[in-house]
């Protein structure tokens, strides 16, 4: 067998040297030096004295007991430094009972921030965020700076690291976070998704390994947030390879035009006709089949393609609008989704105007929907502008799940809304839950005092779309009504229900 390297060797005399670090040997440290008095005399007494503290001092503290010093927490501290902590942990927390693990705290709304307050307040708040989640935490753990909108947790080796207690870790960074921040007189509320893997679960014994685990639990977190927790698992990884591949090939599915609108029917409570259809975007995958938007809009999102997709989906719902007319079909309106990075584009209303003429449509016969949580958090003057100029040419506005983003009355006047779409989250179990009738009436008493129509979204049973009409809600649309559906299939629902008897639930009814 080969000999060791001398700076192998000299960590395994310190390791072992580290043992009269142990409480267990400072226990009988009484009895060693009665013993050695007892075998040895004085001579031994006094080398004992002497000796010991030397030992004691050189050993330094015991590896497998004293945290692992991860290095300062000042501003300089990298990403690669996290990484090279983690292979210098990993190696050792095999066989001591001791583990550790890394955590990626991604902060949820802090775009709201840039956009209200500006870059230099963007910062401060990242920095008090992630001073908290280091106040939050033991000395010896690591703390990166923010990457972006998160920032890198390194445990030192712990004994007892399981799931339950790194779920409640993150439960306690969450609430640092969540304390409010004073920004200049105003009061800020910061929340955070955590993703975590603890060491030993990741693909390899790496630190880049343990990282991209805990990454992929954050990005799994982010996508169920706000203020989710999500532990790594084999599964995450998959995912992530196959999220990684879509994004490589979004943009070359824009340009094949593989991304397409479906269309979900919006029905009238008082005569059961169609008052609407939404365009929702399917990717129709050469591989996967069609993908629903949960599968690749955050993707869009982040690959700054959101403009692109609007385009697509505003063309292809003007054109299905054009051929239901030239179909002699009845459609009043089709409803497009636009985000608020869409709106934020200073072009939007020339570029809508354009599309219109182009198909020779009257504005009213489109509907521009926006996010109730756009809405409430807008303080860009490009989104107020853009919004009163679409509503201004006659376009509808509709407000997307009312109820979730905490929209003041003076917001909805102020952006001319037309219509109110109430949440699914209140519509779920209406037609049993008193409380859910509650809170739609509610809505809906808001809705006629302000001079506004209602629509309920997710509507699953035809129980639930009786009990909406009872309540006074106007329009409906969810699975209940029909699931969405392609340009085709579109096309001859359109045609069958225009034709059916029983378009109206019977007013009261109850199934078994």
């Amino acid at each position: 067998m080969s000999a060791l390297p001398s700076t192998a060797r000299t960590r395994r005399y310190l390791k072992a040297l580290g043992c009269f670090r142990r409480p267990e040997f400072l226990l009988f440290l009484p009895a060693i030096t009665l013993a050695g008095f007892w075998l040895g005399g004085e001579r031994a007494l006094i080398f004992l004295a002497l000796g010991l503290p030397l030992v004691i001092a050189i050993a330094g503290p015991d590896p497998l007991r004293a945290p692992m010093p991860l290095g300062d927490k000042d501003e300089g501290t990298s990403l690669q430094r996290a990484i090279a902590a983690m292979d210098r942990m990993l190696p050792l927390v095999t066989d001591n009972g001791r583990n550790t693990a890394c955590l990626i705290v991604q902060f949820d709304n802090l775009t709201n921030t840039l956009e209200r307050h500006g870059r230099a307040a963007h910062t401060e708040v990242l920095e008090r965020a992630t001073d908290r989640i280091r106040g939050a935490l033991r000395a010896g753990d690591l703390v990166t700076n923010p990457l972006g909108a998160s920032a890198v947790v390194v445990l030192s080796p712990v004994r007892r690291l399981d799931l339950e207690s790194m779920v409640q870790l993150c439960a306690r960074l969450q609430d640092a976070v969540a304390e409010p921040i004073s920004l200049g007189g105003a009061r800020l509320y910061i929340t955070c998704s955590i993703g975590f893997c603890i060491g030993g679960y990741s693909p390899e014994a790496t630190g880049r390994s343990l990282l991209d685990a805990a990454q992929a639990a954050a990005d799994e977190a982010l996508g169920h947030g706000p203020g989710a927790i999500r532990a790594f698992s084999r599964d995450m990884a998959e995912r992530s390879v196959v999220r990684a591949a879509l994004r490589d090939d979004l943009e070359e599915a824009l340009d094949k035009g593989e991304i397409r609108a479906w269309f979900q029917p919006q029905i009238s409570t008082d005569t059961g006709e169609i008052s609407g259809l939404e365009a929702l975007a399917r990717w129709h995958h050469p591989l996967r089949g069609v993908l629903s938007p949960a599968e690749f809009l955050p993707l869009v999102e982040s690959s700054d393609l959101s403009d692109r997709l609007s385009e697509t989906m505003l063309s292809h719902a003007l054109v299905a609008l054009k051929d239901w007319d030239k179909a002699g079909l009845q459609v009043p309106t089709v409803s497009v989704n636009f985000s608020a990075a869409e709106l934020r584009n200073p072009r939007l209303p020339d570029r809508i105007r354009w599309e219109l003429e182009r198909f020779d449509l009257k504005p009213a016969r489109l509907t521009v929907e926006i996010l109730e949580t756009v809405v409430a958090q807008a303080e860009n003057d490009v989104i107020v502008s853009n919004i009163a100029q679409l509503a201004s040419m006659g376009c509808g506005i509709d407000l997307d799940d009312f109820g979730t983003g905490h929209a003041s009355i003076s917001t909805i006047r102020r952006f001319t809304v037309r219509r109110l779409k109430i949440d699914r989250s209140f519509v779920t179990r209406v037609d049993q839950d008193r409380d859910q009738q509650r809170m739609v009436s509610a809505i809906i008493s808001l809705a006629d005092r302000l001079g506004l129509e209602t629509l309920a979204e997710g509507v699953e049973t035809a129980n639930e779309h009786s009990m909406l009409s009872q309540l006074g809600c106007r329009f409906v649309q969810g699975y209940g009504i029909e699931r969405p559906l392609n340009p085709e299939d579109t096309l001859e629902w359109i045609r069958k229900h225009q034709n059916r008897p029983d378009r109206i639930p019977r007013i009261g009814a109850r199934g078994g």
